[in-house]
């Protein structure tokens, strides 16, 4: 591809989200299929239609149609398609209500334990461990809390599940077989597990991280648009057009996503981006960089693992969740994850320009 064709290919892309976008939220709207926010934080949010990936299965299947001759973006698609499917799956199992889940506030004047949480005085928490729910109706009688809410919490498949589909993916992709090196390591058969773990850490990367207005498509859209520069400057140019389609759906997706956010991508959204990354790093073997311009939602996935293990705490959970609930401003946490994620690709470039 030459840069005019690359261009044309981001504006198709672009404009494409832009549309589908526009048409899937009016579709939703209609169709009440909106969110119901778990974090306190975010319970004036309810009511925003989700599942605004769909969005971007209608603009891969145009990519498809007009881009079926060149394999890189055939296999990069065909991949996205998948996942999407996938995660629209996973948005549609949690259309049915599981539980409904109290949300307490300490009226006390001292710090109360509830579950693994410590509650300060006019702290609001969620009852959703088993743990606090066998706790609270103690502090009701006691008169150390006080219900002010409830939440709805949506079915979700299984643990198991969810990784035997991600792995299934990952597979679909190992087993097309132009992915045999890896960081200039020739692999062969072995490259399919590489690939397959690679495509799960990004699925649960981008789609932990897809909490706030425009978080996760801000970050996938840097990490993307960096790509297309580390591609630009270092070669070769067979990197860009990969990553300009994962940046026109970032970036087309934002003028309905930014705050505040008019529709919200769900696991269809998220499971397109995390798939369509990891693809577009390993066919186009970019895993170091790769890597470092993810490095947000990576951390953020370490830090949820670590307070899954008990090994820290979070009164909230994931990561950015917990900044919210502490007093940072949505608008500060989305700036500034989208702000460390553009640091660690210009230190990724510059280590490439001086180092490597």
């Amino acid at each position: 591809m030459n840069n005019g064709e690359m261009l044309i290919l981001f504006l198709i892309t672009l404009i494409a989200t832009i549309f589908f976008t526009w048409y899937v939220r009016r579709i939703l709207l209609k169709a009440r299929i909106a969110d119901s926010p778990i974090v306190s934080e975010h319970r004036h949010k309810s009511g925003t239609p989700t599942m605004g990936g769909i969005a971007f299965l209608f603009t891969i299947s145009l990519i498809i149609s007009l881009y079926y001759q060149n394999t890189t973006i055939l296999i990069l698609s065909f991949i996205m398609l998948i996942g999407g499917i996938v995660g629209l799956v996973d948005d549609l199992i949690g259309l049915k209500i599981k539980e409904i889940q109290k949300i307490v506030v300490n009226i006390s004047n001292e710090v109360i334990t509830l579950g693994r949480l410590d509650v300060e005085p006019q702290e609001e928490v969620r009852v959703a461990t088993p743990k606090a729910k066998s706790e609270v109706d103690k502090f009701l009688q006691q008169g150390k809390v006080e219900v002010v809410g409830e939440v709805p919490i949506k079915t979700e498949p299984g643990e198991l599940e969810k990784i035997i589909c991600q792995i299934a993916i990952g597979l679909f992709l190992g087993l097309t077989g132009v992915i045999t090196a890896v960081g200039g390591f020739q692999l062969g058969i072995l490259a399919i597990p590489v690939v397959i773990i690679a495509v799960i850490g990004s699925i649960n990367s981008v789609n932990l991280i897809d909490g706030m207005d425009g978080l996760a498509a801000g970050i996938v859209g840097i990490a993307s648009v960096a790509c297309c520069v580390y591609g630009y400057l270092f070669g070769p140019m067979t990197i860009i057009p990969p990553f300009l389609i994962l940046a026109g759906l970032c970036l087309g997706f934002l003028v309905f996503n930014k705050h505040p956010a008019s529709i919200f991508m769900g696991d269809t959204g998220s499971f397109v981006l995390g798939t369509g990354y990891a693809a577009a790093v390993l066919l186009c073997d970019l895993p170091y960089f790769g890597v470092l311009a993810l490095g947000v939602p990576i951390v953020s996935v370490i830090v949820s693992l670590l307070h899954r293990a008990h090994i820290i705490k979070l009164p909230v959970e994931p990561l950015h969740h917990t900044l919210n609930h502490y007093g940072m401003t949505e608008i500060r946490i989305v700036l500034s994850y989208w702000g460390a994620t553009v640091v660690l690709c210009i230190i990724g470039i510059l280590a490439k320009m001086y180092l490597f």
